[in-house]
């Protein structure tokens, strides 16, 4: 034996975190987004109405999945936003803890003094099981605050009425050059602009040599915050190039940025 110390991974929930995630419409040929979010931030965004992408991210990140949640009909207005999701944000260790501090009271609940026999004491501790869980299991303030907060500002985004997205982001789903990729995209290419897959890899500091390129063509691919992390900004040298989106959503991000002319068929 080694003697290497070896870290555990997580099992789904094991952390008493949650990710809550919904279904929003979007227009033209984006239909629907799967949106997902935990504490810390807006964690997911992906095309479509896929419920098991929100269920694979929350597996990925070792914590509880919860949703659909259901969205207010309107939008948020901004006294709101300020008023709620910031303050929420910005105390979401507090919520954290707080709720830590439920299941660990729950645990240690002593067992009901008319609860003396096996069969009453076995009857106590699934009771309070059932209470670690369903505190585990609740999301914190903070969690609903910043999935309600994205979802208004995408609809803002698909209306017209906002264009810099400031909603706060849970990296954690990326790693490494991906992460860096996609943060100096978030940083650097504001609505309306493009960049080439070669010059994001050279802001990057990956280089701009062809592989370098081609590995962030690889990186949009599995950017897991798509609209909001622009990689319908990135373009080939010689054309479009690929999406994870499809072809005619990427035209229409465009199109609706005003880089394309409208007069594209996006069916």
């Amino acid at each position: 034996m080694s003697g290497k110390a070896v870290a555990a991974v997580p099992a789904p929930g094991q952390t008493g975190r949650v990710f809550l995630w919904t279904v929003m419409p979007a227009p033209g040929p984006i239909g629907a987004l799967t949106v997902g979010a935990t504490a810390d931030g807006l964690a997911l965004v992906a095309f479509g109405d896929h419920p098991e992408a929100a269920a694979q991210s929350a597996e990925r990140l070792g914590v509880a999945a919860q949703g659909p949640m259901r969205l207010p009909e309107a939008r948020l207005d901004a006294e709101r936003a300020e008023a709620v999701a910031i303050p929420a944000v910005a105390n979401g260790a507090t919520a954290v803890r707080e709720q830590a501090v439920v299941v660990e009271q729950a645990a240690a609940a002593p067992i009901p003094p008319g609860a003396k026999g096996s069969t009453g004491r076995s009857a106590a501790v699934r009771e309070r099981a059932v209470a670690v869980d369903r505190a585990q299991a609740a999301p914190t303030p903070a969690v609903g605050a910043v999935l309600e907060r994205a979802a208004a500002q995408l609809r803002e985004y698909f209306a017209g009425e906002r264009r810099v997205f400031d909603v706060p982001l849970d990296w954690s789903l990326t790693r490494g050059s991906q992460r860096r990729v996609l943060g100096t995209l978030f940083a650097t290419v504001g609505y309306g602009e493009t960049v080439t897959y070669g010059e994001l890899a050279a802001r990057s500091e990956l280089g701009s040599a062809y592989t370098a390129a081609r590995g962030v063509g690889a990186i949009m691919g599995s950017n897991p915050l798509p609209v909001v992390v622009p990689c319908h900004r990135v373009m080939a040298a010689d054309g479009l190039g690929g999406f994870g989106g499809g072809r005619a959503t990427k035209e229409w991000l465009l199109a609706h940025e005003g880089v394309l002319t409208g007069a594209l068929d996006f069916g």
